[in-house]
């Protein structure tokens, strides 16, 4: 279970205040087609926190693009992809 994740709208207020430091969009775990992104606000050796839904304690997107329209729209530039 994942301790510690965050919500699109925090996400969204850290990426306008340049906190984010790196983002990484990885498979989920056992399968090919969910993804999720993740945030890194520290310096190299702070964790990744997971996005989260309102509802649920990961958010996944079904595709790359997806996850992109997503990203775009809290006002991220770019992300890296972890197969």
């Amino acid at each position: 279970m994942i301790g510690e994740a965050i919500q699109s709208d925090t996400l969204k207020a850290l990426v306008s205040q340049h906190a984010v430091r790196e983002v990484v969009v990885g498979r989920v775990a056992g399968t090919d087609s969910k993804w999720t992104l993740s945030i890194r606000l520290g310096g190299p050796t702070a964790r990744l926190l997971p996005v989260r839904s309102r509802r649920e304690p990961l958010r996944t997107w079904s595709s790359l693009t997806a996850v992109g329209r997503f990203a775009e729209a809290v006002g991220l530039t770019g992300f890296s992809v972890e197969l």
